[in-house]
């Protein structure tokens, strides 16, 4: 006869490799993934797990999306798999500047801010008629 295991599957599960995980999501991403940095520090104490991730600035763009939306199912993935280990997880992206400054890092806290608003200057609003007076008509 065949042995049942009743145990829950968090507990039968292996503790996720969260840095491998990120790797594995991100470098898609990038143009040079030699230049991706994982850190994964777990504290069992506290229940959180957070993962740095470093790479190129040039590789900003493309790992962030437009709006936001690469970088944020990243997370929600990292999230998840944490979740499943009894965990909450943190992703925290740090880039060289694509500038090249001498060793200077950014850190990307939030991911959410709308870009900067441009203004080629001022416009004036179209001028609008009165219904009171009928337009010209050739008659």
């Amino acid at each position: 006869m065949p042995e049942t295991n009743t145990k829950p599957y968090a507990s039968q599960a292996t503790e996720p490799d969260y840095a491998g995980l990120v790797r594995f999501l991100v470098e898609p991403f990038l143009e040079q993934p030699e230049s991706l940095k994982v850190d994964c520090e777990i504290s069992p104490n506290r229940g959180k797990v957070w993962v740095r991730v470093a790479f190129e600035g040039i590789d900003k763009g493309r790992v962030f999306g437009r709006g936001g939306r690469n970088i944020q199912a990243i997370r929600s993935v990292l999230e998840a798999a944490a979740q499943l280990a009894g965990y909450s997880a943190y992703l925290d992206v740090f880039g060289s500047s694509a500038q090249g400054h001498d060793g200077d890092h950014d850190r990307e806290d939030v991911i959410d801010k709308p870009p900067p608003r441009r203004s080629s200057g001022v416009k004036e609003p179209p001028k609008l008629r009165s219904r009171a007076t009928p337009p010209d008509v050739a008659q």
